[in-house]
């Protein structure tokens, strides 16, 4: 009984820390602009133009139906890509919860990263000028690509710093208010990619 006590009583040993619990915040942060760079030079690879074909890169372009849509640093899908920041820390804090943020940013931007790629790709191009209005589109500049990351970034940086129902209020905001001006946003983008309706593509046309 006096030795269980004992037992009972002695210090724990200290639990080795695993590797990314020693990795200071710069580390990651270095590490997501290395995963950038690394698209932007896979996306110049594929051809991608590095700025929009007219010759200037612009701050802000708001015509969607014109040759110049996602070839500048932001329009009205950048904040699509502010709620898939939103989406992807929602996600990484359920499956790993534990994991540091420094490492669930990266993985974020690592998705992001590899998701813009593959929507510059001829078949997913192809697909959106088939199923969506987007019938200009040729796909994304690389500055378009890389701000579309960054604007990814910072909603996973906004999410983990505020309120859940703050994230989830300025999640709808967003998608009611990029509707309501372009008749497209994130939701319709999902759905006539993968499921087009004829109903939707009617109404999204008849701008």
């Amino acid at each position: 009984m006096i030795d269980q006590k004992l037992a009972a009583s002695a210090p724990r040993p200290a639990v080795e820390p695993r590797w990314y619990d020693r990795v200071p915040l710069r580390t990651y942060v270095l590490a997501a602009l290395v995963v950038i760079a690394v698209q932007a030079v896979a996306q110049y690879a594929m051809g991608r133009p590095p700025i929009c074909k007219c010759g200037y890169v612009k701050l802000w372009h708001g015509v969607v139906l014109s040759a110049e849509n996602s070839q500048h640093i932001s329009d009205w899908y950048s904040p699509s890509h502010v709620i898939h920041g939103f989406l992807l820390y929602g996600l990484l804090w359920l499956v790993g919860r534990r994991w540091p943020a420094g490492l669930r940013f990266v993985l974020a931007v690592v998705f992001e990263a590899c998701w813009e790629t593959f929507e510059n790709s001829s078949f997913v191009i192809e697909r959106y000028r088939a199923m969506t209005i987007s019938l200009d589109y040729y796909g994304d500049s690389i500055v378009n690509s890389v701000s579309d990351v960054l604007f990814c970034a910072a909603g996973f940086v906004l999410a983990r710093r505020w309120p859940v129902w703050v994230t989830v209020a300025v999640a709808v905001a967003l998608e009611v208010i990029v509707g309501a001006c372009i008749r497209d946003n994130l939701t319709l983008n999902v759905i006539m990619l993968i499921h087009p309706l004829d109903a939707i593509k009617a109404w999204q046309q008849a701008i």
